[in-house]
C-alpha cells in the first residue's frame, strides 16, 4: 500500500544556512546517521504523524545530494535532518519533502515561546547540576545562563544557530524533538545579550521562505 501524505501536519520546517562550530559538534553528538560539520547547510522538519518521516525522507535522499543526519518518532510528532555542503541541494531537499506534502515554508505553525529567560551570574552549585545533563559546553560558576522553551520543538535549531552566529556564547545544549524545544547558552551578560536579540530575531522570521539560493 502507498504511503499517503494527505492531512499530515507540517509544524515545523528549518533551513540553516551554515551550521556554526558548536551547533555543528552538538548535532554530531546526537546525530543518528551522518555526522554534519561547520559550514555545511542543514534542513529540519517536524510533522504529524510522526512515523511518516522515513517516506519523506526517502523522497529527500532520492531526488537531491544530502547526508541523513535526524531520523526521529516520538508519541506524536517526527523529525528528520539532512545536510551538506551545496546549500542549493539542502533547499532542493527540503522544497522536495514540502511539495511532496503540498506545503510550503509559510505553511508551517508559528513558534510558541513558553520560557525566554535570563538568570544572571548563577551560583558554582547551580553550574555542576547544569553540567550534569548538558550536550554541549561547560556552564561555569558566575557565568550568565539564558533559557528557551519553544513549541514546535525544531524552531530551536534556528535559535541555536543565529545566537552562535551573532556572540561567542557558550551552547550548552539544545533539544529539537518532542512537545518542546529547549535551549541554554552560558556566557557574559553582554554575550547573552547579543545572542537573545539574535534568538528573538530569528522566531519571529519563521514562517517566511529562505532567502538567498533558490
Amino acid at each position: 500500500m502507498a504511503t499517503t501524505l494527505q492531512g499530515v501536519e507540517l509544524r515545523g520546517a528549518v533551513h540553516l544556512d551554515q551550521m556554526q562550530p558548536q551547533f555543528a559538534a552538538i548535532s554530531a553528538v546526537r546525530s543518528d546517521g551522518y555526522f554534519p560539520v561547520a559550514g555545511e547547510s542543514s534542513f529540519w522538519l517536524e510533522v504529524r504523524p510522526g512515523i511518516v518521516v522515513n517516506r519523506l525522507l526517502d523522497i529527500a535522499l532520492k531526488t537531491c545530494d544530502v547526508r541523513p543526519g535526524v531520523l526521529s518518532t516520538e508519541r506524536h510528532f517526527g523529525t528528520l535532518e539532512v545536510h551538506g555542503p551545496d546549500q542549493g541541494q539542502v533547499l532542493a531537499a527540503g522544497r522536495a519533502i514540502l511539495g511532496a506534502l503540498g506545503r510550503s515554508f509559510e505553511d508551517q505553525l508559528r513558534p510558541e515561546v513558553m520560557i525566554d529567560e535570563v538568570i544572571s551570574k548563577i551560583t558554582d552549585h547551580h553550574a555542576m547540576l547544569l553540567n550534569r545533563t548538558r550536550t554541549g559546553m561547560l556552564v561555569l560558576g558566575d557565568d550568565t545562563l539564558y533559557t528557551l522553551e519553544v513549541t514546535p520543538a525544531v524552531h530551536v535549531t534556528l535559535a541555536a544557530n543565529e545566537a552562535e552566529k551573532a556572540a561567542p556564547v557558550r551552547v550548552v545544549g539544545y533539544g529539537a524533538e518532542g512537545a518542546v524545544g529547549r535551549l541554554r547558552l552560558a556566557g557574559s551578560d553582554a554575550e547573552i545579550d547579543a545572542a537573545v536579540a539574535a534568538v528573538r530575531r530569528a522566531l519571529k522570521s519563521i514562517g517566511t521562505a529562505p532567502t538567498g539560493v533558490r
